[in-house]
């Protein structure tokens, strides 16, 4: 790091203690000055949960033992994450990991909602399912709304039916070249959720807009996958496996005559017939019934950036596990990281115009070297498209191999 100011670990921690006691103030203070400097749209934000893992053994109040993303067994502290209408943070909410997201999430979105003054409709993002009727319903009565994929296989069999049957319905969207992208089909209805009121079941009815899509991409992939997982479920048969070394893999086995510790082992021809006749479809549910098809497709689709901000958290920006101690340590590295994403994202989307992956930007970020030599400084980058592309934009030497000590002030300096 070129003129790296010099401190000891222990006043690292006291900064991060600093910062972490008042984070939502730090947020709020770039939430401000992005208002000034870019457009933040707000007329519907996005909101969802992931968690992070700590390698301790003891809880305390803050790292507690809950629902870990990753199925394991250490404590986690959870974070909700608010974002605008182009997928840029604008508010993060730190919670023990004990603390189901569905009673709290509800909490955690009109938190943040006020801390941020924003009045537009806020959509919960959940991959697999939402998180319960509750939240469901919390989401319609809030003035907010939902949008969620559910696997085909859970459906019951009346929707299976209209899922695989009506070709005729189905409508294709190709590209530029003809190509197949994907195919889709949908209907408003009102659909039943069971919830408890005061002890006592109840089914209530929601009107909802559902999309089942067909991707063939997706069906290739999801059919080698398939395939992949009978063979090794063939080969364990073939050897006379114990049950248990099948794992995930049960279930496509059939299992006969247990008498001791093993037991034979058939493949279940039917059950894998079924899951490759469902390859590659989709269903989206969303309370937005005037969504066009192809909006709510595009929307969820975009929705991975939700998904892909925690996944720069964890990964690009090793956010996990944390070596961390103190709750406002810990809150402060994760302001840390947050704020890193959001600068990320605000070079993506607001200069780069989404015309780069945040790969190649990150990649830039993180490889981006310069060694000091006798006379000259080397510049020992990788070339990518990516720094071609960003040298013409910002005229800097990015792509030379000698650089003058002027010439790295000049990088050094700019201001994008």
């Amino acid at each position: 790091m070129r003129g790296a100011t010099h401190f000891s670990y222990n006043q690292l921690l006291d900064g991060l203690a600093f910062m972490g006691n008042d984070y939502g103030k730090f947020i709020e203070i770039f939430n401000e000055q992005m208002k000034k400097v870019y457009n933040i749209n707000t007329s519907r934000t996005y909101f969802d949960c992931t968690n992070f893992y700590f390698e301790i053994d003891k809880e305390d109040n803050f790292r507690r033992k809950g629902p870990s993303k990753e199925n394991r067994k250490d404590p986690i502290v959870s974070l909700g994450l608010l974002l605008d209408a182009n997928q840029i943070p604008i508010g993060m909410k730190l919670f023990p990991g004990n603390e189901s997201e569905k009673p709290v999430l509800r909490d955690v979105i009109q938190a943040l909602k006020k801390k941020n003054q924003i009045s537009g409709k806020t959509i919960h993002v959940a991959d697999k399912g939402l998180n319960c009727t509750q939240n469901i319903a919390f989401s319609k009565e809030n003035g907010d709304g939902y949008l969620f994929s559910k696997s085909v296989k859970t459906l019951p069999e009346k929707e299976k039916i209209w899922v695989l049957l009506n070709n005729e319905d189905w409508k294709e969207i190709k590209n530029d070249n003809g190509t197949l992208l994907y195919r889709y089909k949908s209907c408003i209805d009102k659909f039943p959720y069971h919830i408890e009121i005061d002890g006592k079941k109840k089914t209530i009815y929601f009107t909802e807009k559902r999309v089942v899509t067909y991707n063939p991409k997706l069906a290739s992939k999801k059919r080698y996958e398939i395939s992949k997982q009978v063979e090794k479920a063939r080969s364990l048969c073939y050897s006379q496996a114990k049950r248990a070394e099948y794992g995930d893999l049960g279930k496509y086995v059939n299992f006969t005559n247990e008498n001791g510790e093993k037991a034979k082992a058939t493949i279940n021809e039917d059950i894998i017939e079924k899951e490759l006749e469902l390859a590659g479809y989709n269903l989206l549910i969303t309370s937005e019934t005037n969504m066009k098809s192809t909006d709510i497709y595009n929307t969820y689709h975009n929705l991975w950036r939700i998904e892909e901000s925690f996944r720069i958290m964890k990964s690009d920006l090793d956010a996990r596990p944390v070596f961390l101690q103190k709750e406002n340590s810990i809150k402060g590295h994760f302001l840390i990281c947050y704020l890193a994403v959001l600068l990320e994202r605000i070079f993506q989307f607001k200069i780069l115009n989404n015309k780069y992956s945040t790969q190649e930007i990150m990649k830039f970020v993180k490889s981006f070297k310069i060694v000091k030599g006798e006379s000259k400084y080397i510049n020992v980058t990788t070339s990518s498209k990516f720094i071609k592309d960003f040298e013409q934009m910002t005229k800097l030497p990015l792509t030379n191999y000698y650089l003058t000590e002027r010439q790295v002030k000049q990088i050094f300096r700019y201001k994008i």
